[in-house]
């Protein structure tokens, strides 16, 4: 009889994530013992209700400025906003980013009249994107998109980019960044599929939780520190359809399983913030369900901190979800199920509803004392009351050198090698190259969404310093060297002339293709289909016909459709969106000076139509071809996750375990031996999957557990160690309860395979 042990959420979180001594500090407390804040209730006691809902509301810049300008407020409206209606918040830019100096100026100007011309001079919090970099300030350093992250399979960069985010935010005046996205990419349709850590939830949930320790540890007041924002709660990631805001369905088995683990870890951490998923689940807007909000999110997950909604989401109840029946019904929904902030964001709607539905009694004045609670004590958590202004001092910590160095180090070990033909490259500094593709000149495609303007398609916007691959490729081996007709916009038509090719092939070596997606953000970029574009197939089918060795360099945010090309090329490197040094990275791999290392984030489909996740059940991979006639070839990927070539080989050896059988409360040590085989120094990602050979509920053929980006010098051997205990192994029941089971499993690294056995407990 299967022995099943009821595992506490917690402990299973937990065990899966090694926390530094500041996430320790800040759970110290539980929710039940911590006192309440005294200078904040003694401020809420002094405030009207009117001061109290304007804490609830935040506005947009944009509405601010004066007529026609994106750098310049007006001072009438400013007024407006915050001495009229009391607005505690603002956010965004109004089209561009600005330099650190405007910033400060605007900021000055906020928090000047918050302080002079509001009944209790309560400062404004000011909120920004700020995805991957300080992305709306002019000259700040752009990283990978978190997808590209997640490629690197490396911790500590995940938090270097995010703690020179918030030293370069905080020196542009503002503390608060709407970031981590934390939603597991499992729907590569999705046009925000490039701000997540792909498909597996602990890749996820470890980085994830890395950049929010990374933003915060410094202590909130800090100048080197923001407030973080895990968003967005909660399986916005997973739209059936693949457009951008649109329904989820979601068994709660799956979500507990995938979707959620990622926010339990953020709150264990004490992450500030949480921005509201823009979508639904099963058919009940986030934005209005107590069930997501304040079963599980407060009570469940013991979450503390602000929950903002996101751009215009309360008001969509009425205009979109249609679960109310007016803009007032609306508020009344999202503020009793738990939003304590509107991102309204163009007007006072909010306020003046809000207004209305306490004095009628719809919505309790206790309700409004817990929302405004939250956002007063971040205010003063980061320092806002002691100094709202943008602080000097923390300028110096912006536009650092240093800074580009990582970029670099994480574009380089995120570019991920997926075919490498009789090991083509890397290839000869000597080589004549001939580079076309729509990506070859255009930077933005290496930025795409939150680059500098929401789209991230504004070249002008972007430091002088930032290269194209076409540049960087005559960096690298000379402009005599490189022959390329590529333009600077992705669409322009000279990127697709067929004839170039044909016209040039024989005066060059090889010919590279920069092919993918152009720069996109949230939902223009949706598409109906994974199929690469056709005038980019030609391309490529141009390129081969030449006779000439085809290398293609993947520039795209998500794994487009590329099978019908596949065969027809000699080598391809996924790029993803590598950020201000992407370019760099790619000449410094594509002609020898780094060896790549990246690992896919996600599985990469050979058709449109046959997405499946690496960690999918048993019973997909079965496919009848006649019938009664089966085969288990329903997985069938381009590539699986996890892949990525090198220039050297590494060979796994030696798997080991402490013992073959464990009680649930035993830790099963791992070790294993990696050596580098090959002629060349190389970077490994060590991947450690389990597999529970039969469970009560159809377990996956296998699931990440552990991994470990690391080095080895040619013909240097290591081993390595990695600690399980039985929660790894737990799953979500039917009943919605995690458990271990005893039986068979098996782990996995490498090309090794071990078995062993969970036996009865001693509990």
């Amino acid at each position: 009889m299967t022995n099943k042990i009821n595992l506490n959420f917690w402990v299973w979180i937990f065990s899966i994530i090694l926390f530094s001594s500041c996430n320790m500090k800040l759970k110290e407390e539980s929710a039940q013992t911590r006192t309440k804040d005294e200078r904040v209730l003694t401020l809420l006691d002094k405030m009207s209700i009117e001061e109290k809902v304007g804490q609830m509301t935040q506005v947009t810049l944009g509405m601010l400025m004066k007529d026609g300008s994106t750098t310049q407020v007006d001072e009438n409206k400013l007024k407006e906003a915050i001495a009229e209606n009391m607005v505690g918040s603002i956010l965004n830019v109004a089209g561009h980013a600005l330099s650190v100096e405007q910033w400060h100026d605007i900021l000055t100007k906020i928090q000047d009249i918050s302080l002079q011309e509001t009944p209790n001079s309560i400062p404004v919090l000011y909120g920004i994107d700020a995805i991957h970099g300080a992305n709306y300030t002019l000259g700040s350093t752009l990283f990978p998109h978190n997808i590209g992250m997640a490629a690197t399979r490396n911790i500590d960069l995940v938090k270097e980019a995010a703690k020179i985010t918030a030293k370069e935010v905080r020196a542009s005046g503002i503390r608060w960044n709407f970031d981590p996205t934390m939603g597991v990419g499992r729907q590569p349709l999705w046009s925000r599929f490039e701000e997540t850590y792909g498909e597996d939830v602990y890749v996820t949930t470890s980085m994830s939780e890395a950049a929010i320790v990374s933003y915060e540890e410094d202590g909130l007041e800090n100048i080197t520190a923001v407030a973080a924002c895990m968003k967005h709660y909660l399986g916005y990631s997973f739209p059936q359809t693949g457009k951008d805001r649109t329904p989820a369905y979601i068994p709660e088995v799956m979500l507990r399983e995938i979707f959620l683990p990622p926010f339990a870890a953020a709150s264990g951490a004490g992450v500030s913030t949480v921005m509201i998923n823009s979508g639904e689940i099963n058919g009940m807007p986030v934005h209005g369900s107590s069930y997501y909000l304040q079963d599980i999110l407060r009570d469940e997950l013991n979450f503390e901190g602000l929950a903002v909604s996101d751009w215009e989401d309360i008001k969509r109840l009425h205009l979109r979800h249609h679960i109310a029946a007016t803009p007032k019904e609306a508020v009344k929904i999202a503020v009793n199920a738990g939003v304590d902030m509107s991102m309204v964001p163009m007007d006072y709607s909010f306020r003046n509803l809000l207004i209305e539905l306490v004095n009628e009694g719809a919505v309790s004045e206790e309700r409004i004392d817990e929302a405004v609670y939250r956002i007063l004590k971040l205010k003063f958590d980061l320092g806002l009351f002691n100094n709202p202004y943008p602080e000097k001092e923390a300028v110096k910590n912006f536009g650092k050198d240093a800074y580009k160095q990582v970029a670099l180090n994480a574009a380089r070990e995120s570019i991920t090698l997926l075919k490498n033909n009789n090991n083509l490259l890397p290839l000869s500094k000597n080589s004549k190259i001939l580079l076309a593709g729509p990506a070859a000149h255009d930077i933005t495609a290496l930025h795409s969404s939150w680059s500098y303007v929401w789209q991230g398609n504004d070249r002008k916007y972007y430091p002088e310093s930032t290269l194209s691959i076409k540049e960087a490729f005559i960096n690298k081996i000379g402009e005599e060297n490189v022959i390329c007709n590529a333009a600077l916009q992705f669409n322009d038509q000279v990127n697709y002339n067929t004839g170039f090719i044909r016209a040039n092939a024989g005066k060059a070596d090889y010919i590279v293709l920069a092919l993918g997606e152009r720069a996109y953000a949230e939902s223009p970029g949706g598409i109906h289909d994974l199929a690469l574009d056709k005038n980019q197939i030609e391309l490529a089918e141009a390129a081969s016909a030449t006779g000439k060795p085809v290398i293609l360099l993947l520039v795209e945010g998500r794994p487009r459709v590329i099978s019908g090309i596949e065969p027809k090329t000699d080598a391809i490197l996924m790029l993803y969106r590598p950020g201000s040094q992407g370019a760099n990275a790619t000449a410094d791999i594509l002609f020898g000076d780094y060896n790549p290392s990246g690992k896919l984030p996600f599985t990469y489909p050979r058709e449109s139509g046959d997405v499946l996740m690496y960690d999918h059940k048993n019973s997909e991979t079965f496919n009848e071809i006649i019938v009664d006639n089966y085969e288990q070839n329903g997985f069938n990927p381009q590539w699986p996750f996890g892949f990525g070539l090198s220039y050297t080989s590494f060979e796994y050896s030696e798997l080991k375990l402490n013992k073959a059988v464990f009680t649930t409360d035993e830790a099963i040590e791992v070790s294993v031996k990696l050596t580098n085989s090959g002629k060349v120094k190389g970077k490994e990602a060590i991947e450690l999957y389990t597999t529970d050979l039969y469970a009560s509920v159809s377990p996956s053929v296998k699931r990440l557990k552990r991994f470990q980006k690391v080095e080895l010098g040619p013909g240097e051997s290591n081993t390595f160690k990695f600690e399980l205990t039985s929660n790894d192994l737990s799953f979500i029941n039917t009943s919605g309860q995690r458990v271990v089971e005893k039986g068979a499993f098996k782990l996995s690294i490498g090309d090794q395979t071990i078995e062993f056995n969970i036996g009865e407990d001693n509990l």
